[in-house]
């Protein structure tokens, strides 16, 4: 079976690697960049950094820093208006995966007379856009590594993918110390995203040798590493383990795709605004109990990249190990498990299963074909905590 891998061309990495920014962009033809965040990272004192080293390889620097998390579409036309106003030639997508997701779609949409519905699919991009480098603060969605922006469809209340090869940075540098400032809540969830994209890949029809090994060093990676991040922030080995870890997972779902956990989270996110980590955290350990039976051998594998002592234990005995595993995971992170951990009510499940149904992409990766009966058990059993 042919596979096509897909990543940056370039990957910075490592503590104090942000000051490489400005001579990679130089190197990319850029004059004049345009900065995508939000208003936590220019809370966090970060932005004067990022503005100093691309000032100082001659960049002139403008910033748009009011990206939001799970950034609806209608968000993006004022930014690709901007950029074409005042002629940025290269963008910096800075931040968590929303604004590195609006960063791609701005880069590929500038100057293109489209609109961000025009792209919703997969290869609907017909073209290279203005040049990307992705700067993640946060060790979670591995955008930094994907050619996918996700954005939510408000018309629909559904999350929407744009897939295209198009999106792709250019270049994604990933410095550890930029992720300590994050504070312990957005820590556990964004590292939580990133252990399931690894989980996911691993698992997904389309994995292969490539994204076997990177997945399950990024489970290793962050199944070490991912309680000390949350409870000792400033601990860089363990910031460097996630923020790898995430890159690394990146990479493998970008390949391999991502399966049932994502598909019956994006309608969460979309009809109740939770944030993208915390809604994947709430169904993982749910869509996984059907899963597993379909991968039992993987499962087990997962779960001995995760630390557990697997001595003795069948596949299946494996399989569950690893489920509780998961499950504790949650716990320890204080991460929510359940609907009525974010107040979405069981009346909300129908909508649940519809927004689910839509998610085609994502049920073609998943190694269980799951019907309109699994979906809905699945947001049933995870509907009231006991």
């Amino acid at each position: 079976m042919i596979r096509i891998h897909r990543q940056p061309k370039t990957l910075i990495t490592g503590i104090g690697s942000i000051d490489h920014l400005g001579e990679e962009a130089r190197k990319l033809g850029g004059t004049k960049a345009l900065i995508i965040t939000d208003k936590g990272v220019c809370g966090a004192g970060m932005l004067p950094l990022m503005e100093r080293v691309l000032k100082e390889a001659g960049l002139e620097v403008g910033t748009f820093d009011h990206s939001v998390p799970e950034p609806p579409m209608d968000s993006v036309q004022e930014i690709v208006t901007l950029a074409e106003k005042e002629g940025y030639d290269i963008v910096v997508g800075f931040g968590g995966g929303s604004p590195i997701d609006v960063a791609k779609a701005v880069a590929v949409l500038v100057n293109s007379g489209a609109t961000i519905y025009d792209y919703v699919g997969v290869d609907k991009v017909p073209r290279k856009g203005l040049p990307i480098i992705a700067v993640p603060t946060t060790a979670g969605t591995g955008s930094e590594c994907t050619a996918i922006a996700i954005f939510a469809n408000e018309k629909l209340n559904v999350k929407q993918g744009v897939v295209s090869p198009f999106l792709m940075p250019n270049i994604a540098l990933i410095d550890p110390n930029l992720t300590v400032s994050c504070p312990p809540g957005v820590t556990a969830a964004s590292g939580m995203d990133a252990l399931i994209h690894n989980i996911e890949a691993y698992i997904s029809v389309n994995a292969t040798m490539h994204t076997d090994s990177l997945a399950l060093e990024g489970i290793r990676l962050i199944s070490k590493s991912i309680r000390t991040a949350v409870y000792d922030g400033g601990n860089m080995w363990a910031r460097e383990n996630m923020a790898i870890g995430s890159m690394m997972g990146g990479i493998a779902f970008g390949n391999a795709g991502v399966g049932a956990v994502h598909a019956l989270s994006y309608p969460i996110g979309g009809m109740f605004h939770i944030a993208h980590g915390i809604a994947n955290t709430m169904v993982l350990p749910w869509a996984m109990e059907l899963n597993m039976l379909a991968c039992q051998k993987w499962f087990k594998e997962i779960g001995e990249a995760m630390g557990e002592n697997m001595d003795g234990l069948s596949d299946g005995e494996g399989a569950r190990k690893t489920l509780a595993a998961l499950r504790q995971l949650a716990a320890d992170l204080d991460v929510p498990q359940y609907l009525s951990d974010v107040d979405i009510p069981e009346s909300a499940i129908p909508g649940l299963v519809e927004g689910a149904m839509t998610q085609g992409r994502l049920w073609n990766n998943n190694p269980r074909k799951f019907t309109r009966e699994d979906m809905e058990r699945v947001y049933r059993n995870m509907a009231v905590r006991p």
